[in-house]
């Protein structure tokens, strides 16, 4: 399972907030991120729709990752992994049970389906489409499973408010209601001109500090470029069986070795992650860009689907080296060496970073 970098476009019906029957009690910002931080480990069964407005065909897993946090820690390596977080359109199953039993089921058309499967350490990916498994053991039990298409809201409002720096106004707007509970608005709104995010808005949970949706409008428009958020939820425990996976008969399995430090490994096409640079990210807070290295004979797998999609080809421009594809909130340059580079920035941005590193 290739880990994707990119945004694909869809629709997201039934998920905007509408104000809350019920205020609650007023909380700072600091608060309802303390709020957050310092929630139990909540127990769930949800469903949850993720969607993008851009405009674009769907597009291809691309660059290599071993994880949400490949790119680096801190504010820069965190606007670097929203881009996988931000994935394709889907509608899922959510099933958690603390902070390390968790099992996401998404649909792949009328008759597939994809499923992650974590308990501690231990995580499986399975697509009933090929009857294909991975099995990965995780270094550290604190991590996520490294599959941004399954994120949740929490894992993409952890990895915003990771992001926030010293250019990040942080404000709570009128509460909301979102799958029929009442939610803190937790906004936060980029201070410099140079990213195209205008604001995210994050709905926290009012009772259990959950994360139950996350929006993120770009700079200057009207309505949300990317929303994630439960439409239903119950809490609880789930059946804990549920947390426990099988491989069926018959399905080919493939256990996935994490990278070694300064390593870079994408996890759909080998099981012995290869020599070679990671991705580097340059700049800082919301403009830092991440640049994917090309692959020996100057190709990328990446910068490959990319350019082999028709679609995607047609939707790019034609830049100095290579070829641009831009959306509201995220900007993607493939150059004909086969380098990567994508972030929260515009075009030009990207184009001068590349320029800076031959």
């Amino acid at each position: 399972m290739a880990v994707p970098v990119v945004i694909a476009a869809g629709v997201l019906v039934g998920t905007l907030p509408a104000g809350a029957a019920d205020p609650l009690p007023a909380r700072t910002p600091a608060q309802v991120i303390e709020l957050m931080d310092t929630r139990t480990a909540v127990s769930f069964t949800g469903t949850l729709e993720q969607a993008t407005e851009f405009g674009l065909p769907d597009l291809p897993a691309a660059g290599p990752s071993s994880g949400p946090a490949a790119a680096g820690d801190g504010p820069a390596g965190s606007v670097a992994s929203i881009a996988g977080l931000l994935a394709a359109d889907h509608t899922a199953r959510v099933y958690a049970d603390g902070p390390a039993k968790l099992r996401v089921q998404v649909a792949d058309g009328s008759f597939a389906e994809r499923n992650m499967v974590r308990r501690g350490t231990d995580v499986w990916f399975y697509a009933s489409k090929d009857n294909s498994a991975a099995h990965l053991v995780l270094q550290a039990p604190d991590r996520g499973a490294g599959d941004p298409s399954t994120a949740t809201p929490a894992d993409i409002a952890g990895r915003f408010l990771a992001a926030a720096d010293p250019d990040t106004e942080i404000s709570v707007g009128a509460d909301v209601e979102v799958a029929g509970r009442a939610a803190y608005n937790l906004l936060l709104e980029p201070r410099t001109a140079d990213t195209l995010v205008g604001r995210i808005a994050i709905a926290v949970d009012g009772e259990t500090g959950l994360p139950l949706s996350v929006q993120v409008t770009a700079r200057g428009a009207a309505t949300p470029a990317f929303r994630s958020g439960f439409t239903a939820l119950a809490l609880g425990a789930p059946d804990d069986s549920l947390f426990t996976f099988v491989p069926p008969a018959g399905s080919s399995v493939r256990e996935i070795v994490p990278p070694a430090p300064g390593l870079s490994h994408d996890v759909g096409d080998s099981e012995t992650p290869p020599s070679g640079p990671r991705p580097a990210v340059t700049g800082s807070g919301w403009t830092s860009v991440l640049a994917v290295p090309a692959v020996a004979g100057g190709t990328g797998a990446g910068a490959n689907a990319l350019l082999a999609d028709p679609l995607l080809s047609q939707a790019a421009v034609d830049v100095p080296g290579g070829k641009l594809l831009s959306t509201p909130l995220f900007t993607v340059l493939v150059l004909a060496d086969g380098r990567l580079l994508a972030g929260l920035v515009p075009g030009e941005r990207l184009q001068a970073a590349a320029a800076a590193a031959q």
